[in-house]
């Protein structure tokens, strides 16, 4: 079997989840839990369905993680102002020392995982796999247009 770039690429995320999991979990923290905390860092105030399907996980997992950390004091719904039927997920002021825990176990996991590479290295790493994200993105964006297009037209859309 020939490597493909996307099974080695998962592989990797795989066991810096792994890796990230275990320590975490000494500090009480589950690897959804903080996978949750880290979504409301980069997008404050999104709802459970949209964590969800971030996270891709099912609605209803979400919701009970969001229970969890609510209970803990890490969490808070509130209501979105423009849809009253929607819950709005903010950290609070007590998640703020456990996520400076948590992005230290991250600096010094990137730092383990890196080891080797030279700074020049490093650079080109994130660089290429930046610009890799992006024609991903990209191509996701193009796929939600056209299907946007055609649903527009009475169209099916096939994919190829």
């Amino acid at each position: 079997m020939t490597d493909h770039l996307g099974f080695y690429l998962s592989d990797i995320a795989r066991l810096m989840r792994k890796h990230f999991d275990e320590a975490a979990r000494d500090m009480g923290v589950t690897g959804a839990q903080w996978r949750v905390l880290f979504t409301l860092v980069r997008m404050p105030g999104i709802n459970q369905g949209q964590i969800a399907e971030r996270l891709e996980v099912e609605p209803i997992t979400t919701c009970r993680m969001i229970d969890r950390l609510e209970q803990a004091g890490l969490v808070e719904r509130r209501r979105d102002p423009a849809d009253r039927r929607v819950w709005q997920i903010h950290l609070t002021a007590a998640a703020q020392p456990l996520l400076a825990e948590l992005e230290a176990i991250a600096d010094r996991m990137t730092a383990h995982s890196l080891r080797g590479f030279s700074p020049v290295e490093t650079t080109q790493l994130r660089d290429m796999l930046d610009r890799l994200r992006t024609n991903l993105l990209e191509d996701l964006d193009q796929d939600a247009r056209a299907i946007g297009d055609a649903a527009s037209h009475g169209k099916e859309v096939h994919h190829g």
